[in-house]
Formats: structure tokens, sequence, C-alpha cells
């Protein structure tokens, strides 16, 4: 009989590796307070950590419901962190010195939508295709209210402040959808640790900065789809997420990596057929009928300069003779540049992935890649790290780790919006050099995260989620299928150690 290891508070820590505990198929979830020193600590506001004989998942408050619970307090949260800027007046640069700033709110106006411009045909909007229909619908919504408004039906609304509203509504269904899908992807004993996700403080900032959580909604399904055995679903949800934000079709890197390990082939081509057939029914319709519209986005994109944030910008402030003229401003930089730099990144997950002798998981391939993507690329705008945190609850669920890289990213956020106000009021305003300073420390931040996970991938011993009887709750297609590495003349860890179930003591 397997002796229980005690958490810090001196509770037992169940073993995932030996089952679920007699008398309740219930028991099988895995309680956040038993296996995170931080949740553990945090628990002491409201009691303390769950006790020994405490009966678990029982009546109407199962797991799933408090995280969407925890979600909708965190997305009210961050509408109200962006409510000082909902009526767009925005004096003395309020959205900067209140933190507030939306593009949802100037988007109004600036695509066409206030005029009942149609995107792309009307107007050429900088988003893809997806996400323009998206700001359609809620510009008709917004639209429908205010006419129900001049008969009387409903409290009238300027239909600017309406807009916001309306998208803020709906952006905060997509943010539910997607914390429910991390919890189903993460599997039945790991539920919790979809918690990270559901309470994480970036989102709180960023949940309504842009329409994000429209296409982490589908990445987040997808994850969930596949962690179900369900290769075509699983490719549909990534090409509507890829027709939202590109970033979804980063998913087909990490399948393709474990595809490769797995020679299990079928599935992912299946996925990825799947994928391209569901971004074209989405953008060739658009595609074809308004082409100069639709072409808009990857026109800017490709012009689009360098972001504060990335080091191609930072690179071209402190050198910049090597990077094109000292007068150059809104510099871009090639294509070719970037394109190789991201290959190089995504080549090192790609050989850490085929060469590890155990295979790795897909929520920390998935996180290493899209973690590759915004270090190399050159438009990193701030929310776009909130991409990381369900594939961070997947990946490595740590609540200290977790939230020391969150903060960095909440300190980026308001130290952009600082140096952003030098256009208005220079002597509040932060610098340029003290804004890299602060970059500087989430990219340590971020980066020790991603050396987190390699030890992990490379040790999974220490892999908090990994167990013998589940080694990959979200491996879908890929579980029991033989593992096949490639050959580096490198000791593999012994069977007992990898496949025993035994885990570290409860980490961060």
């Amino acid at each position: 009989m397997t002796t229980p290891r005690r958490a810090p508070t001196g509770l037992p820590v169940a073993d995932p590796a030996a089952g679920p505990a007699a008398g309740s198929a219930d028991d099988e979830v895995w309680p956040p307070t038993w296996a995170d020193r931080t949740a553990a600590r945090a628990s002491g506001l409201v009691g303390g950590p769950l006790g020994r004989y405490a009966r678990r998942n029982s009546g109407w408050w199962t797991p799933l419901r408090v995280l969407l619970a925890f979600g909708a307090l965190t997305l009210l949260l961050g509408y109200g962190e962006k409510l000082p800027c909902a009526n767009g007046q925005w004096v003395a640069s309020k959205q900067y010195t209140h933190a507030c700033y939306s593009d949802v709110i100037p988007l109004w106006g600036a695509e066409g939508l206030a005029s009942g411009a149609v995107p792309y045909r009307d107007h050429a909007v900088e988003y893809p295709v997806l996400t323009g229909g998206f700001m359609w619908l809620t510009a008709e919504l917004t639209r429908g209210w205010h006419a129900l408004a001049d008969g009387g039906l409903v409290p009238g609304s300027d239909q600017g402040v309406m807009f916001g509203v309306l998208t803020c509504l709906l952006l905060a269904v997509c943010g539910l959808l997607a914390m429910a899908a991390t919890a189903a992807a993460a599997g039945r004993r790991r539920q919790w640790d979809a918690a990270i996700f559901a309470l994480s403080p970036l989102l709180v900032f960023h949940a309504f900065s842009n329409w994000d959580l429209l296409a982490m909604a589908f990445a987040s399904a997808a994850l969930w789809a596949w962690a179900r055995g369900r290769p075509v679903a699983a490719g549909v949800l990534i090409g509507l997420g890829a027709a939202a934000k590109l970033y979804p079709a980063l998913l087909f890197v990490p399948l393709a990596l474990l595809a490769y390990r797995s020679r299990c082939w079928r599935p992912v081509w299946w996925a990825a057929a799947a994928a391209a057939g569901s971004w074209l029914a989405v953008n060739l319709p658009v595609a074809l009928a308004w082409t100069a519209g639709w072409k808009e986005f990857y026109a800017f994109s490709e012009s689009r300069p360098a972001e504060a944030s990335t080091f191609w910008a930072m690179a071209k402030h402190y050198f910049p003779n090597t990077f094109g003229s000292p007068a150059d401003s809104g510099w871009t930089p090639p294509g070719l540049a970037v394109a190789l730099f991201l290959l190089a990144a995504l080549g090192a997950v790609g050989w850490l992935a085929l060469t590890t002798p155990v295979r790795p998981r897909l929520a920390q391939l998935a996180f290493l890649t899209v973690t590759a993507f915004l270090l190399t690329t050159k438009v990193w705008s701030p929310q776009y790290s909130v991409w990381l945190v369900p594939l961070l609850a997947l990946a490595r669920p740590r609540w200290r780790s977790a939230l020391v890289w969150q903060f960095s990213e909440i300190a980026v956020w308001i130290a952009t919006l600082l140096w952003l106000l030098g256009g208005s009021d220079p002597n509040k305003a932060l610098t340029y050099e003290a804004l890299t300073w602060v970059l500087l420390i989430r990219d340590g931040c971020l980066l020790v995260l991603v050396a987190l996970i390699v030890r992990e991938i490379r040790h999974p011993e220490l892999d908090p989620v990994r167990s013998a009887t589940e080694p990959d709750p979200g491996a879908g297609v890929f579980a029991g299928v033989p593992d096949r590495p490639l050959p580096t003349g490198r000791v593999a860890l012994s069977a007992g150690r990898v496949a025993s179930g035994d885990r570290p003591p409860a980490g961060d």
C-alpha cells in the first residue's frame, strides 16, 4: 500500500497513480490546496486547505461551476477596469492615466461601424475575417438596441457606449467557454488547474483590450476536442480560431512533432484538412466578394513596423546604426529576418520534443510554441500575452511562477501606457529606456517559465501533471501509441521513475 505524501499543510496528498479512493468516483478530482503550496497558503483567506475528511464535489457546486463563477468574477473585474474609458471621452489622456485603454472604443468609429459600414465591403478592417464579422454583428446588435430604445422598450444609451457593453458581454461568453474548455482539456483529475486561467490577474487587464477572447475560445476548444480524440473537430476549431487571430494555427506545430514521435500522422492530416476547410469556408466568400478589403489585414501585417515591446524595436533603439538609418522611425524589420528567428526558435522546440526520452505533453509544447512566436514576432501587442494563460494552466499548473509572470505582464501594460502618455504630457510619462527595463524583466520571467517547462519535459518525474495512469490528459489519439524518440545517445530515464506515478512534493 502506498503511503500518501503530505503537503506543506500536513494534509495527505492523494496519489493519482493509485486511482480514486473507494466510495466515491468524485474523489478522483485533485484538490488544488493539496497539490500547490501557493494555493494552500492563499486558502487561509477562506478557512484553510480542504480537510482530510471533507466531502468533495458534492451538491450543485461542481468544480466546473465554481471555475465558471471565478471566471465570471474575473471578467466582471475586467469590465470594471475598462469602465472609466467606456464613454470614449478620453480627456487629459484618461485612457493612459487610468490604464483603461481598449481598442474596442475607438474602433467603433475608426472602422466605420458607427456609420453602418460593412467590414471589408465598405471599409478595410485590419483584422481577420471572423473578428471583423464579430465586430459587425456587435454593431448590428447595437443598432437594434438603439431602435428599441427609440421605441421606449429598453433604456437608451449612447451607441458607442452600448457597442462597448455588448462587445464585453459577448467576449465574456467567449472567455467562459475558453475556461470550460481548458478545464475539460485538463482532464477530470486536474480540472482545478483551469483556475489559473479563471482567476488570472492578467485577464482583468486584457479581457476586453481587444477581441482576443474570441480566438482563445476556439483554441481552448480545439485542445479539448483533441484531448477527447476528435481530431476533425479540433481541426475545424483551429481553422476558425485562425480566422479570428492567426495564433491558433500554431497548434499544428506541437501536433506535428507528437505525430512524428508517435508515427501517427493520419489524425493530424485529418485535422489539418478540417482546419483548411473551415478557414476557407469563412474567408473565401469574403475574399471573392471584397478582395481589396480582405487583403488589408495581410498587407497591414506585412508592412507594420516593429512594436515597442519587441526585441526588434529595442535593438533598433539601442543600435540604430546596425538596423537601417538612425533617422528611421517606425522601423519595419525584414520579413525574412523575422521568419528566420521564428524558425530557429521553433527548431529548438522541435529538437527538444523529438529527443527527450519520454514524449512531452501537448500543452507543454503548445506553450513553448506560442511563446517562441511572441518572443520573435515584430508585433507583440500587450494583450497578446493573455493567449499564454490557458496554455500555462495546462502546461505547468503552478501558481507562484504563473502569478509572478502575470504581474510582470501587468507592469508592462502600465509602463507602456505611461510611455504613450509622453505624447500629451511628457512630465508624467515614462521614457522608452525605462520601458525597456520593464520589458526585459517580463521577458526574463517568461523565459524562466520556459526553462521550468523544459526541465519538466527532460525530467518527466518532475512534471506536476504526468502520472502513471494518465501521462498526458490532452494526448487524445496519441494516448497509448508507442513512443519513438530520435536516438541521441542519452540514456533514457528508468521506466520505474517515469511510470511510477510518484510526484515531487507540492511546488510553488
